[in-house]
């Protein structure tokens, strides 16, 4: 099977008589460190004679700045300087990274708040002190007096003004096609649905940090900390101080979780690198708990009125509809990329004859908002499904039926939809839905598990099976680029500006770049997220990372495996044909004896000086570039058993399974990995994860008290089935992302469990389906019977 995929897709099959990594569940090799206890964090990272930076957040949602009163703070021991606003005033603001539209340029966020202040932790002063302590006694000491203003909290409600000129509503993302009037028209039903998808977030386990550094001496800037796109806010920073890019270098360590949440641009870490540059001195700050969950990217809050048109088979004809996208107080750098992935994917993988969606992103007194793992597909997800759900129910169709008449078939891959996304027209590249359907059904032993869930209704328990189907999208381009070199010990390097945020990329590139060459995958050392080592790079987003770097470092394996066995040939007087390279030793095919060579001794020998060198250039290096106009799109199905408590509300997760289907997998092990935690956010989100305000604005979460986050005793074990039954056409490994199949259905699965448990479907509207909500719902069941 290797050799004919490696066929369709033009790889040379790997030679029989040396090992092939790809493919197997190799241990990471980036865990050494982190279980030895030498991992290096963003707090753990410090410089002699450094300063501390303390953030004075406002304590208002919505109010104009009268005055900030620093005096005092001013003169106590160890206290360098004190901005607030004017003192930054040249300091443009932060710009976006994706999903540009037009007028949203007066809603970015300054690095300190100018006039007003807009949401509770807004960045209103900054402390820079000797010490840590001194630093926060210092911003408690800070009066800021601000004239309150009205709030808007609530998305939906009509817009207000943001400033002179512009409304709350900062912009409206259409997507569409075909005739929806002409479809509703014909309809034999039409079924409506509001939801709502509650606002949460990704909470790492490392909240963010950013330590900024001069060299004087080589007019250098240096960052350290998370920067999960690092040339990106290298050139961000640069643009912003007015330095020249190659001047600033960022370097990432160690990552405790990323989600979409850390690692972006955000007010702190410009102040950071100011304050380096301007004190002449570095710069450290480090997040509270408190902190991130007011101030780093909120995501998910969205709310939606949705319709379908169908036939009488219960086939989609039209789907229709708007949402209410609450941003927040600003538009950080993602700018629209959340409703317009929500606008585009809500189709999924069943077939749709006209589409209209309307999102308006609105702007509110809240924490602005960002990407958070899968954005805006665990949000039309949920509503796409509770639509097919709602559409079985009203013509009495089983749900899975009703699934099965709507997808889109393998025959008619590839599949372009008249949409596009994030800069690409949308084309599902391969996939069998129905083929995934019958294997996830047989699997979980479907029949035999409804008629378990049965028995137990029957003998009084609510407990309930839903399922959800979905399409991911990954391998977001342009372009990924690497640096390849081998060095006289023959230890391979690959320099990529991918980042790692433990997702294991560096045991992933190892393993293709040990195929592509012909070594052990131990040999290689990947290095990533260090601007001043290779001059571009996309970084880490959008499941990219397999797909793109990893395609750039085969390519880039694939060049120094043709150098070294070109001149192996010259070394060995033996045509380079009739070679190859194992374990690191280039020698001749299928001989279990002969001459051979290292692939350190080939790098010695092309030195600078080398007689070998002559017209080739020196070292053992090569340079991969991957570039590719369409992402490719992973496809999988999620099933949740859901046991509801009627007497408490709670809902609890018995079982969660999930298939899911990547073309082809790297390192499986890695991806159940992904797909457990994946799962596991998921459930946050479906039944836990909420961030409340009360009616002036006032965040009522704020510590791990309030914000409600599962534990190992709320997840079950996930059950998890890899396929590779429909490998990419669009890079030559067949390979798709897998970062965030875990979590994209979970809570549509869960929401079409409880239903089922209580036995009311269309029952569960709104994420999360917290203790009281579900009594909510009990309750009017109660009283309907």
């Amino acid at each position: 099977m290797r050799d004919e995929a490696a066929a369709q897709f033009g790889l040379t099959p790997v030679a029989q008589n040396r090992p092939s990594f790809v493919g197997r569940s190799l241990p990471r090799l980036e865990d050494r460190p982190l279980v030895t206890g030498q991992g290096r964090f963003a707090a753990d990272i410090s410089f002699a004679h450094q300063l501390h930076m303390r953030v004075v957040r406002s304590a208002h949602a919505h109010g104009r700045i009268v005055a900030i009163k620093s005096d005092a703070a001013r003169t106590m021991p160890g206290v360098i300087a004190i901005w607030t606003g004017p003192d930054v005033a040249a300091i443009p603001p932060i710009d976006f990274r994706l999903t540009r539209i037009e007028g949203l340029e007066p809603y970015r966020q300054p690095i300190l708040a100018r006039e007003r202040v807009r949401y509770v932790g807004e960045p209103v002063a900054v402390v820079f002190a000797a010490d840590p302590y001194a630093a926060e006694d210092a911003a408690d000491a800070i009066e800021v007096e601000i004239e309150a203003l009205p709030q808007l909290l609530v998305a939906d409600a009509p817009p207000g003004e943001f400033a002179a000129g512009h409304s709350t509503e900062a912009a409206v993302v259409q997507k569409g096609y075909g005739d929806v009037a002409a479809a509703f028209a014909a309809a034999n039903e039409i079924v409506a649905l509001e939801l709502k998808i509650g606002r949460h977030s990704g909470v790492p386990l490392e909240t963010r940090g950013a330590i900024a550094r001069y060299d004087a001496a080589r007019t250098v800037l240096e960052l350290f900390g998370a920067a999960k796109v690092p040339h990106w806010n290298r050139d961000s920073l640069a643009r912003m101080l007015k330095l020249p890019p190659s001047s600033v270098h960022l370097h990432e360590g160690h990552t405790g979780g990323g989600f979409g949440v850390r690692g972006e641009l955000y007010p702190e870490d410009v102040l950071a690198c100011l304050g380096a540059l301007r004190l002449n001195r570095p710069v450290k700050w480090i997040e509270d708990r408190r902190e991130h969950l007011i101030a780093a990217n909120h995501s998910r809050q969205q709310h939606y009125r949705v319709r379908a048109a169908i036939d009488e088979m219960g086939r989609l004809l039209a789907i229709d509809g708007e949402f209410f996208h609450d941003q927040g107080a600003y538009v950080r750098t993602h700018a629209a990329t959340v409703p317009d992935l929500a606008a585009t994917m809500m189709l999924g993988p069943y077939r749709v004859a006209a589409y209209r969606m309307v999102g308006r992103i609105r702007l509110t007194n809240k924490t602005p908002c960002g990407t958070y793992r899968a954005p805006g597909r665990y949000e039309s997800t949920f509503v796409r499904e509770r639509l097919l759900d709602a559409i079985a129910a009203r013509l009495r169709i089983d749900p899975v039926e009703i699934r099965r008449r709507n997808l889109i078939t393998a025959g008619e891959m590839p599949y372009a939809r008249p949409l596009d996304t994030l800069g690409t027209e949308m084309t599902y590249d391969s996939g069998d839905y129905a083929g995934l359907l019958d294997k996830a059904l047989s699997a979980i032993g479907w029949q035999q598990l409804q008629e378990t869930l049965k028995r137990r209704r029957d003998a009084g328990e609510a407990v309930g099976a839903g399922l959800a189907m979905f399409v991911e999208k990954s391998g977001l381009g342009p372009y990924d680029s690497v640096r390849a070199s081998i060095d006289a010990s023959g230890t391979v390097e690959i320099v990529t500006g991918a980042t790692s945020v433990g997702q294991g990329m560096e045991t992933v590139i190892a393993q293709i770049c040990a195929d592509a060459l012909g070594v052990d995958y131990r040999r290689v050392r990947v290095v990533h997220g260090q601007t001043d080592r290779i001059a571009y790079g996309m970084g880490t987003f959008a499941s990219r990372v397999t797909v793109m770097t990893g395609e750039a470092a085969r390519i880039a394996a694939a060049k120094l495996r043709a150098k070294a066995l070109a001149v192996a040939a010259s070394l060995l007087q033996t045509p380079a044909a009739t070679l190859d390279v194992i374990d690191g030793m280039v020698m001749r095919k299928n001989a279990a004896q002969g001459p051979s060579i290292s692939l350190g001794d080939i790098a010695r020998a092309l030195n600078p000086g080398s007689k070998l060198v002559g017209e080739a250039t020196p070292g053992l290096a090569a340079q991969g570039l991957f570039e590719q106009q369409h992402m490719n799109y992973p496809y999988g199905i999620h099933v949740a058993i859901v046991r509801v408590e009627r007497e408490t509300g709670a809902a609890a997760v018995e079982r969660f399974f999930v298939i899911y289907d990547i073309g082809k997998a790297v390192n499986p092990m890695l991806v159940d990995g992904q797909i457990a935690g994946g799962v596991a956010q998921g459930i946050g989100g479906a039944l836990f994860e909420e961030f409340l305000y009360d009616a002036r604005g006032e965040p009522l979460c704020v510590s791990f008290a309030d914000y409600v986050m599962p534990t190992a005793r709320e997840i079950p074990p996930v059950e998890v089935i890899i396929t590779e039954d429909a490998p990419s056409p669009l890079n030559s490994l067949g390979v798709k992302g897998a970062g965030e199949g875990g979590v994209n259905a979970v809570g549509a699965a869960i929401a079409a469990a409880i239903d089922d448990a209580l036995g009311r479907p269309g029952a569960v509207t709104e994420l999360p389906v917290t203790p009281q909500r579900l009594r909510d719902i009990l309750q009017v069941a109660a009283a309907a019977r």
